[in-house]
């Protein structure tokens, strides 16, 4: 060793950032553990959250949400029972809250594949402490999104009809409509999404069998661990079908709501009839599902005390994705009014500025607020890492994300070619309460998943940890 090497390693002077310095190695990135904890640690800190009794901020929550779900559950069965009729529908605007809802669950379910398939895939170790909990986000949106799905055909017993197998009605459905498509689309992405987050779960659950006191928890993760022992052969397999999975999933990502968008795009509607649909749609809801995973982690973080695993920069890197999907988005707006100016086609042209200056004028402001402005403050590291204000920030993210599908669907609907069919749509209370049930819905399905599953990806912690990277030295500062 020179002596300008042994200099820097002088006591007096020892340091990380030197040491890294003097051997040429890469400088220390901001940790994504804070706090420096064992192995065991980590596990007692995912696994106390499973076995510790549920507080009584833990039951009030639950009793709020579930109290919605079944509020939206009668809701449903008053629409089964009474027909779309009690919804605020009319013509022209025969789609409403229903397929709004629709497009906005199936959004805010796509940050879970992105973080945990393609992330995975570029080697981003950041989405290690988030990715559990946007997987299981994915799977309850989907669910939710398939709610209003079945709402929407109006006789939901007959649902078995959208599934293509032989029967003898020789009767087989259309594979050219859009809406065909959706079936497919959504129930490839719900079940890769479900496989995949299960064999991220394996070891965990096993992790859990070996902690839980009760035999009877034992015994039911037992079952899900599918008698993993931890040996190389199972490590080994785990590893290869966790990548088949993300590898599956990533087309899916985008493929998804491209599909979805198709539902407008294939249309000959004035305001739908646009090629810039499926990559404005996926950006959006990239953009919409990574707002609503923040706004689950920064609460999670703080009620959980998972500070140490869910820190500020994983926090930030969010911030950065949703302000540059953000762009993305205000970008398609734009594109959207210099395409139908450019197109010379009068009724596309009317569309847009009967989009901001009409009778849904209000709509149309709040998602461009929302969506393109309230980003634009994570232009600054600072506020980036601001928990408060990005909290905020994620909550106005969805509201605008929300009102662009449903500025999207009513004003292409509400004014048609002529005059005398000119229309408004108001939601009725039964709408507005199956949307909040789905809300219900879906915050229950995560409480219920914070509380009796592993919330963090404990073996994929525990390799970000220091030490755990063979080539990265952890010395202590004298």
């Amino acid at each position: 060793m020179n002596s300008a090497v042994s200099a820097t390693l002088s006591p007096s002077t020892t340091s990380t950032k030197a040491i890294n310095e003097a051997f040429h190695d890469e400088p220390l990135r901001e940790p994504l553990v804070l706090g420096k904890p064992t192995l065991n640690d980590v596990t007692r800190k995912v696994l106390d959250i499973i076995e510790s009794k549920p507080n009584i901020k833990f039951l009030a929550a639950l009793s709020v949400t579930l109290m919605m779900a079944l509020w939206g559950g009668v809701c449903i069965a008053y629409t089964i029972y009474e027909g779309v009729g009690v919804w605020g529908l009319n013509s022209p605007v025969f789609w409403g809250w229903d397929i709004t809802n629709f497009v906005f669950w199936i959004g805010i379910g796509h940050a879970g594949t992105l973080i945990s398939a393609i992330l995975f895939l570029f080697r981003q170790k950041w989405r290690t402490a988030i990715n559990r909990s946007a997987e299981a986000m994915t799977i309850f949106a989907v669910i939710c999104a398939l709610t209003f799905v079945l709402m929407h055909t109006g006789r939901q017993w007959l649902f078995h009809w959208l599934l293509p197998y032989p029967n003898q009605m020789n009767m087989w459905v259309n594979f050219r409509s859009p809406l065909m498509w959706d079936v497919f689309a959504v129930n490839t992405y719900g079940t890769v999404s479900l496989l995949f987050w299960f064999t991220g779960l394996v070891p965990d659950f096993a992790t859990a069998r070996n902690f839980v006191k009760s035999k009877i928890a034992s015994r039911i993760y037992s079952i899900f661990s599918l008698g993993w022992v931890g040996s190389a052969r199972h490590w080994h397999t785990y590893e290869v079908a966790y990548m088949i999975f993300a590898g599956i999933s990533t087309p899916l990502v985008l493929s998804v709501h491209t599909v979805v968008s198709f539902d407008f795009a294939t249309s000959v509607i004035p305001g739908w009839h646009t090629t810039i649909f499926p990559p404005y749609f996926v950006a959006g809801a990239i953009f919409s599902g990574f707002a609503m995973v923040m706004t689950l982690l920064i609460i999670a973080r703080e009620v959980l005390g998972l500070k140490d695993y869910i820190t500020l920069k994983h926090l930030d890197n969010m911030n950065k994705i949703i302000l540059a999907t953000g762009m993305m988005v205000g970008y398609a707006y734009a594109m959207e009014f210099f395409i139908a100016w450019y197109s010379g086609n009068t009724y596309e042209r009317f569309v847009f500025i009967n989009r901001a200056t009409g009778d849904y004028a209000w709509s149309y402001w709040i998602m461009i607020s929302c969506n393109v402005i309230s980003p634009q403050v994570y232009w600054f590291k600072k506020l980036r890492r601001n928990v408060p204000l990005m909290f905020i920030i994620s909550i106005f993210v969805n509201i605008g994300m929300w009102f662009e599908r449903f500025t999207i669907i009513s004003t292409s609907l509400h004014h048609d070619y002529l005059p005398s069919s000119w229309g408004y749509y108001s939601p009725t209370w039964v709408e507005i309460s199956i949307f909040t049930g789905s809300m219900g819905i879906f915050l229950t399905l995560f409480l219920l998943f914070a509380k009796f599953v592993p919330m963090l990806a404990i073996a994929e912690i525990k390799g970000v940890l220091p030490g755990a990277q063979p080539k990265h030295h952890h010395h202590e500062e004298h």
